[in-house]
């Protein structure tokens, strides 16, 4: 199925777009069917050729939502114009995700203020084994290094 949708050309920060007729499944880049015009979106300039146009539309192409709209505004083709992007709005998997992950930011908020886990106390032994554990590190002496005084010689004269 052929498509008429706009190729990109033209330097890095000046962009220039062409109009094309190309199968819908090929690279916009490469062996195009037929070149139909030519759009600058600085000047907001489009420069199509309409009879092609209305010939590939004729035979059964389709547009892509940019090129309707940019046909329609230039009042080459009569129509309604199409969203182009739906940016706004979020996919319904994507709702999906966001509900599920609310969800589960609910429930383990809700899991720790429910049931509030007690820690266990402390056992007896486990005290006993510390405190003893303190007084062997408390009854071993400890060596500190000393300040030497710097030793000076003599000069020899």
């Amino acid at each position: 199925m052929l498509t008429i949708k706009l190729s990109k050309v033209g330097k890095t920060n000046k962009k220039m777009f062409r109009l094309i007729a190309v199968e819908k499944g090929r690279d916009p880049y490469g062996q195009v069917v037929e070149i139909l015009g030519s759009y600058n979106p600085h000047s907001k300039e489009l420069a199509p050729k309409a009879d092609r146009i209305k010939y590939w539309l004729s035979k059964g192409a389709q547009m892509s939502a940019t090129v309707n709209n940019l046909l329609i505004e230039k009042k080459v083709i009569d129509g309604q114009k199409a969203v182009a992007s739906k940016a706004s709005q979020p996919s319904e998997k994507r709702l999906a995700q966001i509900k599920a992950k609310k969800d589960k930011k609910a429930a383990a908020e809700a899991a720790p203020t429910a049931a509030p886990v007690e820690t266990p106390a402390e056992t007896p032994a486990e005290t006993a084994v510390e405190s003893v554990e303190e007084e062997k590190s408390a009854a071993a002496p400890t060596e500190t290094p000393t300040e030497e005084a710097p030793t000076t010689e003599a000069p020899n004269a």
